[in-house]
């Protein structure tokens, strides 16, 4: 039973290529979680919630343990996914105040949070029905 309730790791090295994916929002968010560990993000998580809520296919959230590492987290994202997938946001929210910034590209919704702010929305929880994996980084 606790193997059907621990989060699926998956690590980057292990993959198919980013371009192999046969999901694109998924590829999306795989990319965007790639962005985030470029800049130490801690704690990166994807969850899957197409089947669950009509809001966006993909979450990616994540910490930053300053507001300083959380503006970089999310320019890290912007310019990756611009860049590689000619992707720019619909619109971002909390870029000022850096305890929680979103991030929406419409099929993908970045959570860039401060340990603080994902202690207190505990979006994992809330959005626990969905289909959780854990980012690993690679060795």
């Amino acid at each position: 039973m606790a193997d059907l309730l621990a989060p699926r790791v998956t690590p980057r090295l292990a993959r198919e290529p980013l371009t192999a994916l046969d999901d694109g929002s998924r590829c999306l968010a795989l990319l965007a979680a790639d962005a985030c560990d470029d800049r130490k993000a801690i704690d990166i998580q994807l969850i899957r919630v197409d089947g669950v809520g009509y809001l966006t296919d993909w979450f990616v959230i994540c910490s930053g343990a300053s507001t300083s590492q959380v503006r970089a987290i999310c320019r890290s994202v912007e310019e990756r996914l611009e860049r590689e997938r000619g992707r720019r946001p619909l619109r971002i929210e909390g870029l000022e105040g850096g305890r929680w910034v979103l991030i929406d590209y419409g099929e993908l919704i970045v959570h860039v949070m401060s340990p603080a702010a994902r202690s207190f929305y505990d979006l994992e929880s809330f959005w626990g029905h969905g289909e959780m994996e854990h980012y690993a980084a690679p060795p």
